[in-house]
């Protein structure tokens, strides 16, 4: 199972579907066989984005390619087989043909449209076992399940401070408060999601491009090469001020959306529409307030600079809150320096599903 994450992290972070590994393992030895044994590997697969081959359908490819019969193997999947044909076949039937014999799963596929391969397989008289290596499944996998059981696209939220909390000084200036590492980071991040979204008042004030030109090896496809292009998620704007036609966030690839709407919930519904797992929130404070008020931010990261502003804008307005009772609490996940800068991913504490 461990093999099997390393070979889904090689798909890309990105997109509607989830990234998953298939290990197939040669038929588990009779009754008389040893306590301690080793299963060859068959051959091994992962999801290369929508559209693409799943795990499992990809390592039977590979298999029937090689001339391997994987009849009574056992397929070893991070992701519980899909049980519907969207943009590809169901992978629970696809094992079934091929006769695998077993099924090993580490997380169960919370989606009602896909999920019941499980079921399915067992119905069919294929053993399957699941929850094996749970927490580093639901690790991987951590943005698309939280998008799925909210129904809704996953939002992080990226700020950039100086150490007394502040965005930018009493005259709006901004740039740079934080270093070309940090800044090299966020880019790389960036080609990981799927948008990127600011307010019409950050685009009236910087003109950003908002594109992804990530320097510190972050992009997310393992089999990418010094030319092939980056993943540039698609750009939002939310706010009801008209966008210039000449603004260089509409760029020229029609990967750009203008929300217009004030409601947060309204802009993660369209967006959410338009298959959108994971959301960069980069606005300034008035959008930052809005999605930390709307309760919606699952994942801050905060990347602050040993720098004191004095009088300035603060990264978040008024929350509401009167008390340090009040206050909202996150949990803070790692932290991590980058040149004179720090990192700080903190996550929202919330029930488990």
């Amino acid at each position: 199972m461990a093999y099997a994450l390393d070979l889904a992290r090689r798909g890309p972070a990105h997109g509607p579907n989830p990234q998953v590994g298939c290990v197939l393992l040669a038929p588990a030895p009779g009754p008389d066989a040893p306590g301690i044994f080793a299963r060859d590997v068959l051959a091994v697969g992962w999801h290369r984005g929508a559209g693409t081959p799943h795990a499992e359908a990809d390592a039977l490819a590979r298999a029937e390619a090689a001339g391997v019969d994987v009849r009574g193997a056992t397929a070893v999947v991070t992701l519980e087989p899909c049980n519907h044909t969207g943009r590809t076949g169901p992978c629970a039937q696809a094992l079934l043909d091929a006769g695998v014999g077993e099924v090993v799963v580490s997380v169960s596929d919370p989606n009602p449209v896909a999920a019941g391969g499980a079921e399915h397989l067992r119905a069919h008289g294929v053993e399957v076992r699941t929850g094996l290596m749970l927490d580093a499944g639901e690790e991987l996998l951590r943005v698309w399940l939280a998008s799925v059981r909210l129904g809704r696209p996953f939002v992080t939220l990226k700020t950039a401070t100086s150490l007394d909390g502040c965005v930018a000084a009493a005259d709006g200036s901004s740039r740079w408060i934080t270093g070309p590492e940090s800044r090299g980071h966020a880019h790389g991040v960036r080609a990981t999601v799927d948008a990127i979204l600011v307010g019409s008042g950050t685009v009236a004030a910087d003109d950003p491009t908002l594109t992804a030109r990530p320097a510190t090896g972050l992009a997310d496809d393992h089999e990418r090469s010094s030319t092939t292009p980056v993943h540039q998620p698609l750009r939002a704007v939310m706010g009801e001020r008209p966008v210039p036609d000449d603004a260089r966030i509409r760029g020229d690839d029609g990967r750009f959306i203008h929300l217009t709407t004030h409601d947060v919930l309204e802009a993660l519904a369209r967006l959410a529409a338009l298959e959108v797992r994971h959301v960069l929130v980069e606005g300034g404070p008035t959008v930052a307030t809005a999605f930390v008020s709307a309760g919606v931010v699952d994942e801050i990261h905060s990347y602050v600079a040993p720098v004191l502003v004095g009088e300035g804008r603060r990264v978040v307005g008024p929350l509401g809150g009167q008390s340090i009772d009040d206050a909202v609490r996150w949990s803070t996940s790692t932290v991590q320096r980058l040149g004179e800068d720090v990192l700080v991913v903190a996550r929202a504490v919330r029930p488990p599903p």
